[in-house]
This record gives C-alpha cells, structure tokens and sequence, in this order.
C-alpha cells in the first residue's frame, strides 16, 4: 500500500511540487499492480520504488523543449531510475496519470475543508447555544416582522451547515475515482484489472466507464458544491453586515485594538471581514461555471478542459478554505447586542406584535377582516411617527376593549409566546 502523501496546508496541495507527486504515486501504484500480475519484474519496482524522484525546474526544462508536461515528467523520472524506468507508464496515456493525480488532489483539498467546516459547525453550535433565548426582532423584506432568538437564526445557519458536511461527504466518494485504461478508455494495452488494483492502493474507485478523461460531470460538480458552501459562507457574511449597520446594530464584527475603519473617518467600525467573504463567493461561483463549460469536450477526449482546471481547482479550493477560516474566526469572535435587539424590537411601542392582537381579537368572535382593519389602523398610526406607540393605541382603541381585558392586552405583548415551540428545533440539533 502507498502511503499518500499529506500536507499541512490547502496552498501546499496545489503547487507544482505535490502534483508531481501525486503523478509519480499514480505511476508506482501502476507499477506495483502491473507486478502483482506478473506483467513486469517485481525487482523492477524495488528499484523504481528506491530511485523514483523528480526536479520540478528540470521537468520545467524538459518541457520547454518537447512541450508535453507528461514527457517532461517521465523523461526526468527515468533520469533517476535508468533501466528499469521502462516498465513506467506501459500501456498508460497522459490522462490516465493525470486524471487519477488530480482525483487525488482533489480528495486531500476536500479533507481539509471537512476539517476546517466542523470547526465552523463548532462555532456556530456554541454561539446558537449562547443566544439561545436572546430576544430580537425577526425581519422580513428587511422589515420588522415578529419576535424570533439570534440563537434560532443561528439555528438555522448550523443546519446548513450540516448539510454541507454531508454532501461534501458524498462529493468525497463521488471525486475518488480514478482510470488507468490507456487511450480512449479500452483497455487495449493495459490488463483492467491494474487499474483496479492500482486505484486500491490509491484509496480510490475505477471509474464504471471512461473515455480516455474521467468524465467532467464529476469535476463540475466538484466545483458546484465549492460554490453552494461559498454561497452560504456569503449568505452569513450578508446577513451580518445588515446587522452591523448603525441604525441596527445587533451584532458587530470584532475590532481589534489599533485597528482602523477608515482614512478619513476616525469613527468607522466597517464590516470588513464579511464583505470580503462576499466578493471570493463571486470568484468560487465563476469558478463553477467554467467547470460546466468543461462537461462538453470532443469525442473522447480534448485538452480545452486541462488549462480551465489548472485555474478553477487551485483558487476555488484556497479560496473556499480560507472563506472558512475567516467566516470561523469571525463566528468566534462576533459581537453581540441584546440591548440594541431589545430597542429595536420595541419600536414604535412594540409594533411588531399586531398578529398576536389580531389572533386575540379573532379568538373573541371578530371576525379577521374586522381584526384586521382594527390592528392595521393602530400599527400604521404608531408606523415611522417620532412618538409612535402601538402598545398605547391598542389599549385606549375601543374595539379592543370591548373585547379585550388589560391582561389580555398585556399578554399579546409577551415575546414568550413566538418563542414557545423553538426548543423543538434546538432538540432538532443538539442544541
């Protein structure tokens, strides 16, 4: 079994140096398997497997002359190994090596980001703990709507989150897969069965059936998860910069000491972090698009798709580790406002309860187009006035004594009651 070769960081899996690795495990993995069926010598390997190695600036050399990275890699190889780098690469095409290599860059770059998605499933989890009864305002078209918990809004980013990890655990065993079927996929020079153990010992599947590429669908696909996880990273990032806003400010991102917001403006504390997050998304989703323009190649085979990948993989695997690295820190660290959620919710005298008081009123024997007309009438009348107090008008309205009591009033006002089944949510979670 080869051991796979790990690195610490998401920028090291996408330099020259490790996808030439990656080529040359492809190429002993085959090797191996190629002896293992008795195709080859097994003291061959040894001695491939003692010699192997390569110089990126050679291969970059070697390159410049023949103009076929793949030649250029192999030719370098065989500098090392000498005799017995003849029984490299038999039977194989140039895909075979790079699409098995890049299967496995492409697995190692999902590793990290499950590693780095449960630490922000962690941060979530906390905070959502933490604000689990803290009361604010719920808002729809940007509009005040009803009483809610920051903790409940948590709720819901944690359950996206979860469902993120899930896909991109599917999307793991999707991508694993790689071919060794030689040229057009026919097997015409290469035994099926070294593919199969050759993609063994790389912890990967054979494709069920090849060109002479692994089918872009599964790369496009790839991409697009990478670009639904940016868009919720963004979704979280919008949200937290309506929340910053002065005239709300619910939530604030952390700023630290000798930090500055502006060059003009020595009171500005700006969303920077979550703004940012907001552009890569952009980047992660563009991405996307060219892996679906990649799906479409000639026959069986053309190269249009090989400078695309070359781009997109490198930046939308980064870019997305690092989007979850800062949406992490900024969770951990978020400021919070209970008291700016409670001054806002009670706006205009607590105007955002008008449901409640209609429901009441229905409950006594109006009917709703009447409770309707009565609650609208006060809420507008309290609506964006500089003393506006919907609490006063409803209990001095009338038609709402008549059928409402002080405490009945009272109660109407009691967030409690939109709070009430929450915690079959939080159970939902583990909260």
């Amino acid at each position: 079994m080869i051991e796979r070769y790990t690195l610490p960081e998401m920028g090291e899996l996408w330099t020259d140096t490790y996808k030439l690795k990656t080529w040359l495990q492809v190429e002993i993995a085959v090797c191996e398997a190629q002896a293992e069926l008795g195709y080859i010598p097994s003291e061959a390997v040894e001695e491939i497997k003692a010699k192997a190695n390569f110089d990126p600036k050679r291969v970059l050399e070697i390159e410049a002359e023949v103009r076929h990275d793949m030649i250029a890699f192999l030719t370098n190889v065989n500098e090392y190994v000498g005799e017995a780098g003849r029984y490299i690469h038999l039977g194989l095409t140039s895909s075979d090596v790079l699409d098995t290599a890049l299967a496995l860059q492409l697995v190692a770059s999902l590793d990290v980001l499950m590693e780095r998605l449960e630490d922000l499933i962690q941060a979530i989890r906390y905070q959502a703990q933490q604000h689990r009864h803290t009361v604010m305002i719920g808002r729809s078209h940007g509009i005040h709507a009803e009483p809610m918990t920051f903790g409940f809004k948590l709720a819901g980013w944690l359950a996206e989150v979860l469902r993120h990890r899930e896909r991109l655990c599917n999307l793991r065993q999707e991508i694993a897969t790689g071919k060794i079927s030689g040229a057009v996929g026919t097997y015409a020079n290469i035994d099926p069965r070294v593919e199969a153990l050759a993609c063994q010992k790389l912890g990967l599947e054979p494709d069920t059936a090849s060109t002479q590429v692994i089918s872009r669908d599964r790369h496009a696909n790839y991409a697009q998860h990478l670009a639904l996880l940016a868009a919720s990273i963004e979704r979280f990032a919008v949200e937290i910069r309506n929340l910053q806003r002065t005239d709300v400010l619910e939530v604030e991102e952390f700023f630290s000491k000798g930090q500055k917001g502006s060059s003009a403006m020595p009171h500005k504390r700006n969303p920077i972090r979550s703004e940012r997050l907001t552009g890569m998304a952009r980047i992660v989703r563009g991405h996307a698009v060219a892996a679906l323009e990649n799906v479409a190649l000639w026959h069986e085979r053309d190269i249009s798709h090989s400078s695309v990948e070359r781009m997109i993989f490198p930046d939308s695997c980064t870019l997305t580790h690092f989007m979850l690295a800062e949406i992490t820190d900024l969770m951990k660290h978020l400021l919070v406002y209970p008291q700016n959620m409670q001054r806002n919710m009670n706006l205009y005298g607590g105007v955002v309860f008008s449901q409640r008081v209609m429901l009441t009123l229905v409950e006594k024997g109006l009917s709703r187009e009447e409770a309707y007309a009565i609650v609208q009438s006060c809420a507008h009348q309290a609506w964006n006035q500089p003393d506006g107090n919907f609490h006063d008008l409803i209990a001095k309205d009338a038609r709402v004594t008549a059928q409402l009591s002080p405490e009945a009033i009272e109660a109407c006002f009691d967030p409690q009651h939109q709070l009430r089944h929450l915690d079959q949510v939080y159970q939902r979670l583990g909260i």
